[in-house]
């Protein structure tokens, strides 16, 4: 017998953000946390960018990417993870199709970009 969806139920869709290196899926965006899943296309990077409140970490689930971090760069394998602090200096750029998993502090909306490949301001 299927299972029908309840009007009073708990659950929620997730939002899907369309970006031009992939697309992140928002499942949490409370007061005090939010939880976003990242999915970066090979070949494509996010912004070099850092954050004045911002603190997130993320988990590589699966994929490999290179991590620029504060200057240097590292590859970053499945299982690892990193803390991003306010005024860190980041980006990370997919070297194949990857999956990260990011919580972070709620300000979502906190991205100083120093360099776009996208053209974003």
């Amino acid at each position: 017998m299927a299972m029908q969806p309840h009007a009073d139920s708990p659950f929620a869709e997730p939002k899907i953000v369309p970006k031009p290196w992939g697309r992140e899926v928002w499942y949490a965006h409370e007061d005090r946390y939010a939880g976003k899943v990242l999915e970066v296309t090979a070949g494509h990077a996010l912004s070099l960018q850092k954050h004045e409140r911002k603190q997130e970490t993320m988990l590589l689930q699966s994929g490999r990417l290179r991590f620029h971090f504060n200057g240097v760069d590292y590859e970053m394998s499945p299982g690892q993870c990193i803390t991003v602090r306010p005024g860190d200096v980041h980006r990370m750029e997919a070297l194949e199709d990857s999956v990260l998993l990011e919580v972070s502090t709620p300000e979502l909306d906190d991205v100083i970009r120093l360099e776009d490949r996208y053209g974003r301001g």
